[in-house]
């Protein structure tokens, strides 16, 4: 069934707002850079949901290892390993972990700091649970 991106953006940001009342967990994350890219690798154990960041460009996102169900632009989806998705500009990503699972995503920059990159490929969001090196926000 298919779902407006509009719609499912407000239903993704209304989990976000909703797991703020929730304890949080640091997922394990690894950084790589090589020439003029960057990928940020995350492993997320079975049962834990993660709602991702708005990013402003395209960007690959790859499945390593395990099965997720994740919210896709306008429908939600299972994605087995190995799977490699193009993700689009401007979503908003809910990722619920159905085993423990591996995944990455791969952006051009030329940059190396984390807070950089984050300025350069993220949207702003003052509500989201996690800064740029994946480590949980005070929550006020």
């Amino acid at each position: 069934m298919s779902v407006p991106a509009t719609v499912m953006r407000e239903r993704v940001l209304a989990l976000q707002e909703s797991m703020r009342t929730l304890p949080q967990m640091e997922c394990k994350t690894a950084h790589y850079f090589a020439d003029g890219m960057y990928a940020r690798e995350l492993m997320q154990p079975e049962g834990s949901l993660v709602v991702g960041k708005v990013h402003k460009r395209e960007h690959l996102f790859i499945v390593l290892k395990g099965s997720i169900q994740v919210v896709l632009d306008d429908a939600v989806r299972i994605l087995d390993a190995p799977t490699t998705i193009v993700s689009k500009p401007g979503a908003k990503r809910a990722i619920l972990a159905l085993e423990d699972t591996v995944y990455m995503t791969v952006h051009k920059t030329k940059k190396r700091n984390l807070d950089k990159i984050e300025q350069e490929i993220i949207e702003e969001d003052r509500r989201a649970l996690f800064d740029s090196s994946n480590h949980v926000r005070m929550l006020t």
